[in-house]
């Protein structure tokens, strides 16, 4: 656990459970801080509202629930709609209206009860290398299974959100049945045990482990800004497959508030600058990820890699899934 401009106040208030002050927001953050750092910044410039943030990197939801009405947390930053979904399924968040939030995100990114917002989108791509694998060779997520690839493929864990919530969506188009058909498939074309996060992924490809890799779009981009991953990034290109019956599978980050939220006023603010195209501009260029507001283009970067269309399978229906998902990666013991 990490703490960002903890001041004296809010580590006594993240501690003792005490309200924070009025001009403040407190966020609890699956979002790493260098990701999300500059946008509060820019908030902070503009509005005077100081942000504070705390980032764990698991056992957000059950350290609300431990705290309850005394927590000192305004909102939730997390990625991943399953994670989005299980902390309204906890009870630790509460619905807000606004116009402004409502006329800046789309319906299909936002909860209809107004529990959550998506802020950035990104899709899960597959990364190809350069050398050993021709255009058009691999177009479709069911294409994974296709005995071609056998001891080809590199994967983190099967377990892990952004696989589960891939799964998920296997399981929207094909059912459960065929879909653990498919995930053995996959498993049996693994060149090593699923391990590392999607970058390790990319540098397998380099390293000639393996041929292409599943991951998410904006690593390009934190790889190519890294002078060291830079060369990962070099050996691949991103190809955006399609489900048969379907398109690009994507996910979110998103933010909710808390059920306690002390400074509701001020976490409103925050949510309403997020999406607004300012607030979406600024988060989509820094983490290369797609905005959510209409009429806010991706970064010339993000672009250069193609379009693609997404997924028509609703989010919400992915996190509902998110249960079955995992105990089908389980059942076949994916990462084994």
């Amino acid at each position: 656990m990490s703490f960002l401009k903890m001041t004296p106040f809010l580590a006594a208030a993240v501690s003792l459970g005490l309200p924070a002050m009025a001009d403040e927001v407190n966020i609890y953050s699956y979002r790493q801080p260098e990701l999300i750092q500059p946008l509060l910044d820019k908030f902070t410039e503009e509005t005077g509202i100081e942000t504070n943030v705390v980032f764990l990197d698991k056992g957000l939801v059950e350290r609300l629930q431990a705290e309850g009405k005394r927590s000192p947390a305004d909102l939730i930053l997390t990625v991943d709609i399953s994670r989005l979904n299980g902390a309204v399924e906890a009870g630790v968040t509460q619905p807000v209206q606004s116009d402004v939030l409502e006329a800046n995100i789309p319906a299909e990114f936002r909860d209809p009860d107004g529990q959550w917002f998506g802020l950035t989108s990104r899709a899960r791509v597959i990364y190809a290398s350069k050398d050993r694998v021709a255009d058009g060779e691999v177009t479709t997520y069911e294409d994974l299974a296709d005995p071609k690839w056998k001891g080809r493929i590199c994967t983190r864990s099967g377990t892990h959100a952004y696989n589960v919530a891939l799964v998920s969506a296997m399981i929207a188009h094909h059912g459960l049945e065929e879909t653990e058909t498919w995930l053995e498939g996959v498993k049996s074309n693994l060149a090593r045990k699923p391990q590392g996060n999607d970058r390790a992924q990319v540098k397998a490809i380099w390293a000639a482990e393996c041929d292409i890799s599943i991951g998410n779009t904006y690593y390009m981009g934190k790889m190519l800004e890294d002078e060291e991953q830079k060369a990962w990034a070099d050996s691949v290109r991103i190809v955006f497959p399609t489900f048969e019956n379907g398109g690009a599978h994507v996910n979110l980050s998103g933010v909710a508030m808390t059920q306690s939220a002390p400074n509701r006023e001020n976490a409103l603010k925050l949510m309403e600058w997020l999406s607004s195209a300012e607030g979406q501009q600024l988060y989509a260029e820094l983490n290369y990820e797609y905005p959510v507001l209409p009429g806010v283009e991706a970064s010339e970067i993000v672009a250069g890699w193609g379009s693609f269309t997404p997924d028509d399978v609703a989010l919400i229906d992915l996190a509902k899934l998110r249960p079955d998902a995992l105990k089908a990666v389980e059942r076949v013991n994916f990462d084994e």
